[in-house]
């Protein structure tokens, strides 16, 4: 399997997945929106135990629409970026698919929070789209 890399602008934080895509989605909720500076985020979701990490990260925690808790790591330095945790899926690391070394390992499955989307960003044409968050996620 290849390994998927990925890291920061200023080149502080890499990672290292040696697990696959488990799950890949565009979202469009507000906080998403708003730590990325766009009209959307788009995560790659891969097993925990694979992902390593070097360098220092700052967290954010915020309870999502849901009340679970969704922490995202951003490099302490240049403020990119890099990945979440959502603490109703254990065991999974969200990589921000922007920060990836090779953006194109990024096979996006859906579009959540598709209600909430400015009417000028209408990413994910095909993909099934969800007003909310799907049952089960």
């Amino acid at each position: 399997m290849t390994k998927i890399t990925g890291g920061c602008l200023c080149g502080a934080v890499r990672y290292e997945s040696s697990g696959a895509q488990a799950m890949a989605g565009i979202c469009q909720c507000v906080d998403c929106r708003k730590s990325s500076g766009a009209g959307h985020c788009a995560h790659m979701g891969v097993p925990e135990p694979g992902v390593s990490v070097s360098g220092p990260t700052t967290a954010y925690a915020r309870a999502a629409d849901s009340g679970h808790i969704v922490t995202r790591h951003f490099c302490a330095t240049c403020g990119s970026a890099l990945f979440s945790s959502n603490d109703a899926m254990p065991g999974m690391i969200f990589l921000r698919a922007s920060s990836l070394d090779d953006p194109n390992v990024f096979v996006p499955q859906m579009v959540v929070y598709a209600s909430r989307a400015p009417a000028w960003d209408r990413p994910g044409e095909g993909l099934p789209r969800f007003d909310t968050m799907p049952p089960g996620m």
